[in-house]
């Protein structure tokens, strides 16, 4: 029996042995990447620099690019060295940082949509009380607050699932390492302790998507109030970024967590992780600037 202790480096799986297609994935990641980046940067930019983008709303999704650029930056590069060096080899010192930092990113994540949420409820709901509710101090303790929640719980998991004892080998079946695979190379009766942790944080994630369900509704029943189409139109146009973002981020991570172990295997697995952790820090900047006048404004105000 050989204990995590024992184990120096983890074998992170290749998304092809052929090194034309390893080529063809580094260039691929390297593009999706490039735009993260670019809209992301953009996204940051403008509302830094724009006095008018100084609202909740806009603070808010701040510091959704920014949780963006990290929770890609910390698996999309080592996935292109991969494929570029043709090596799947990471350190143990690595895999528990990245394990770290996915957690957290998308913890924080996770707590700052469901945030973004209450933001829009208020706005829409209760548009009197905005000012009281979401005044400056409490936007930074609610995003403090996010970034707290995610720290916590990537902490939590980190020290829990890296003191297990690991007896079958030292191969990810995962392009990043992912919890639930290196679960998988725990000894048997060991991750019971993790799996409980595992549980509460989803009961956790699962009160936060009632929460945000529970915002939509109000929110829509407060819309079909509306007597003008255009004052209809405007509420929308500012919740559907959001709601689009939402439905992204829950529908994947759901599918790649709770999908049958019938249809599982190492390369739907692959897929599915490619879409909850790389497709959506790419697509988020495209689908809020796509629908919002006010930021496509100031990001031509910036540009000269």
């Amino acid at each position: 029996m050989s204990n995590s202790s024992s184990i120096t480096q983890f074998l992170l799986l290749a998304f092809t042995d052929t090194r034309e297609l390893q080529l063809l994935h580094f260039w691929l990641f390297l593009g999706i990447y490039l735009a993260a980046l670019l809209g992301n940067g953009l996204i940051i930019t403008t509302i830094a620099c724009d006095q008018h983008l100084h609202t909740p709303m806009y603070f808010f999704l701040l510091n959704l690019s920014l949780l963006d650029l990290g929770s890609i930056s910390i698996t999309v590069p080592k996935s292109m060295a991969s494929s570029l060096w043709d090596t799947s080899v990471i350190s143990f010192a690595g895999c528990a940082a990245q394990v770290f930092f996915v957690c957290f990113l998308f913890g924080a994540e996770y707590s700052l949509l469901t945030i973004m949420s209450y933001d829009r409820y208020v706005a829409i709901c209760k548009p009197l009380h905005y000012g009281t509710l979401l005044g400056s101090r409490a936007c930074v303790h609610m995003a403090a607050a996010a970034w707290a929640t995610g720290f916590l719980t990537a902490l939590l998991h980190t020290a829990n699932t890296f003191s297990l004892p690991l007896c079958h080998g030292n191969t990810v079946d995962q392009f990043f390492c992912e919890i639930p695979q290196i679960l998988k190379l725990s000894c048997l009766n060991s991750y019971l302790s993790e799996l409980g942790l595992l549980v509460v944080t989803l009961l956790a994630v699962f009160g936060c998507f009632i929460f945000i369900l529970f915002s939509y509704v109000q929110i829509l029943r407060a819309v079909l109030r509306i007597p003008s189409e255009q004052g209809r139109h405007k509420a929308f146009s500012t919740c559907l970024p959001h709601l689009a973002v939402v439905s992204l981020y829950v529908s994947t991570g759901m599918f790649a967590y709770l999908k049958p172990p019938s249809i599982s295997s190492p390369s739907l697995d692959l897929v599915v992780s490619v879409l909850y952790s790389v497709v959506p820090p790419a697509v988020n900047p495209l689908i809020y600037s796509m629908r919002n006048q006010e930021l496509k404004d100031a990001l031509w105000k910036l540009i000269p």
